[in-house]
């Protein structure tokens, strides 16, 4: 039987749905959601294996314009290169239309060479369907798209049909990855992401972008595997937020992160977790730079 596989990256702005979709793409939640604009700061494999077909998807941070820190531009590097050496684009939109992001996401598009499908997310969202006839009209004036696509991946809306017409795009090739492949990130990468999802369900306004996660120990000689994890902020008044009176906010944070990864993982673990200090981390070469691995 003949077979295709394939790179295809995910980009957008922040907020747009990517990482949703990438869970729903591959089947199994890899890269972290939250309702907050900017949670995914690494490009995350990942990899769906049909009996004809291999899609080894790339999640990207959200391309945002105005931020001023090291992470920042880091962040903007990460997800334009996934551009290059990938078969194919999904750039995702939401049902809000057009924005400044988008635009300059388009002026990428144009330096590359495979073809790129638009994805319209959130179509579960719009209170009429001619919402949706208008935004379809507008955005195939703006560039020569491969595919358009509506899709709700918060429903799994059109999932199915988005990853067939798919197919097409992708090279015949022998698959890259066995079929139990699921992602390139470690358990402690996985791990490090959901405390700091859970950090965004708990905390207000900026506090989660100020943390960064970092996994110290993950020792799997004991039963339950133990876990010890920092999360790093950038000043003292965050760490008397981030753990709370009485240690509550931590505690609340871990209990939630620990039941994460005993699901998503399917592990027994034991988490321990400290908030310490690291003046402005994110314009810190040393700390930026794992965000580039």
């Amino acid at each position: 039987m003949q077979t295709r596989c394939g790179y295809i990256a995910i980009i957008g702005r922040p907020n747009a749905g990517k990482s949703t979709l990438f869970n729903r793409l591959v089947g199994q939640k890899v890269s972290s959601v939250s309702y907050k604009p900017q949670t995914t700061r690494h490009r995350i494999l990942g990899v769906r294996t049909d009996q004809d077909a291999q899609f080894v998807y790339v999640d990207t941070p959200g391309i945002h314009l105005g931020g001023k820190k090291l992470l920042n531009r880091v962040l903007n590097k990460n997800a334009l290169n996934a551009l290059h050496d990938v078969h194919l684009i999904y750039m995702l939109i939401d049902r809000g239309g057009w924005t400044r992001e988008e635009e300059h996401i388009l002026r990428q598009l144009r330096e590359v060479e495979c073809p790129v499908i638009l994805v319209i997310n959130k179509i579960d969202k719009l209170a009429k369907r001619e919402e949706l006839f208008e935004l379809l009209t507008l955005s195939s004036e703006k560039y020569d798209y491969a595919e358009i696509v509506p899709v709700s991946a918060l429903k799994r809306d059109n999932i199915q049909s988005l990853v067939e017409v798919s197919k097409q795009y992708l090279p015949e090739s022998a698959f890259y990855y066995s079929d139990e492949y699921l992602t390139d990130r470690s358990s402690n990468f996985i791990c490090a992401e959901l405390i700091r999802e859970a950090a965004f369900v708990y905390l207000d306004k900026e506090l989660p972008y100020a943390t960064h996660v970092e996994i110290e120990k993950y020792d799997v000689s004991t039963d339950p595997i133990n876990i010890a994890a920092v999360i790093w902020v950038e000043k003292e008044s965050q760490k008397s937020i981030l753990i709370g009176k009485q240690g509550d906010m931590l505690k609340k944070i871990g209990t939630r992160a620990r039941k994460a990864m005993q699901r998503q993982l399917d592990i027994k673990a034991h988490l321990e977790i400290w908030v310490k200090l690291n003046k402005d981390w994110q314009d810190n070469p040393q700390v930026v730079g794992k965000y580039e691995q």
